[in-house]
């Protein structure tokens, strides 16, 4: 996946903030020098002319952190001569805890400068466009979801006290009719994106074939998954969902139950939360894997994070057959009961 096969001459990690970049650069054996510059388009011009001073590859690396980020990485991810790394927070933060005992913004620079030296590189390849405007609005909508569901929990309380007057009963009421709109305005905008676009259409409707996965959990889940690079295996898919399992053994004494790593986007995890409890309900293949899991004494969480893992397996397998959901296919060998069936 590198984006220029050359030996790199220099290595440079930036920490990205609201304000301002702090770069960390190396060329060969020099000593690292530190440059800071603010973190708007003039900001971005300047760190890349000062990069472009190098004749060979500059490595640069990044943490992904949202829009903050984003428009560096793209600017710089146009230029030729430099490779580009945007990193998960929680890969680097583990990385650091072997290198530095301060955090300051230089120093978090210095650990990015460090991990673009020592660890296997991947470059990164920035979105489309359109896939980059649906993330936009399907995380719009899913912080409008949560904001609704507070005020609910808010209604319902007031509505239980009398200590509450009638004015904050209807202020709550209106602001949910408001949020209620929106949210309709947002989920309207993101299915007719997704309707001028042929691809998204039709892996939208794929989406759609899985039990449990309704219009807006299709396109929040579309949301997460189109900015993904394309040549990704499923592997790679889970491990940047932060569902991939975790073991945590040594020798016969320290024996930890296993959980899932949560390294990965939490927006995805959280989106196909729900897919999968109403899968396990009223898809029979699913049903069976779960109460499998039942059987075998896992928790009723476990189970049902376990069956969002292989759900997002069949997404990945759909995608690429562009065939519709079948659960004979994503369980091989698994005979829903009777019950379930």
């Amino acid at each position: 996946m590198d984006k220029i096969a050359s030996q790199p001459v220099a290595w440079c990690g930036i920490d990205v903030s609201a304000q301002q970049l702090v770069v960390a650069l190396q060329r060969g054996d020099r000593a690292v020098q530190h440059r800071t510059f603010p973190n708007r388009s003039v900001g971005h011009q300047a760190l890349i002319r000062w990069l472009a001073r190098n004749t060979g590859t500059v490595r640069v690396c990044l943490e992904a952190t949202g829009l903050y980020s984003l428009d560096l990485a793209l600017s710089v991810h146009a230029v030729p001569g430099i490779e580009l790394a945007v990193l998960n927070p929680k890969a680097v933060c583990r990385f650091a805890e072997t290198l530095r005992r301060s955090k300051t913004d230089p120093a978090d620079a210095l650990v990015l400068l460090d991990y673009a030296r020592r660890m296997p590189w991947q470059s990164w390849q920035p979105p489309s466009a359109t896939a980059l405007v649906l993330r936009s609005i399907t995380r719009r909508f899913a912080a409008l979801t949560k904001q609704h569901t507070m005020e609910v929990n808010r209604l319902h309380a007031a509505e239980a006290s009398k200590t509450v007057p009638r004015c904050v009963r209807q202020d709550l009421k209106q602001s949910l009719r408001q949020i209620e709109c929106r949210l309709q305005r947002l989920q309207s905008e993101a299915r007719e994106l997704v309707a001028r676009d042929a691809e998204l259409e039709q892996r939208y409707t794929l989406l759609r074939s899985i039990p449990g996965i309704g219009e807006s959990s299709a396109l929040q889940i579309m949301g997460e998954l189109e900015v993904l690079a394309p040549d990704l295996d499923v592997r790679q898919w889970v491990a940047h969902s932060g569902l991939d399992p975790m073991q945590h053994t040594s020798g016969s004494s320290v024996h930890r139950a296993a959980r899932i790593s949560r390294a990965g986007n939490r927006h995805l995890r959280r989106v196909l939360y729900m897919p999968a409890v109403v899968g396990v309900r009223f898809d029979p293949y699913l049903r069976t894997f779960y109460e499998r899991l039942l059987e075998r004494h896992k928790t009723k969480l476990q189970a049902i994070i376990a069956a969002a893992r292989k759900i997002l397996h069949a997404i990945y397998g759909m995608f690429r057959s562009r065939s519709r959901y079948d659960g004979s296919k994503l369980f091989p060998l698994l005979q829903p009961t009777a019950q379930a069936a």
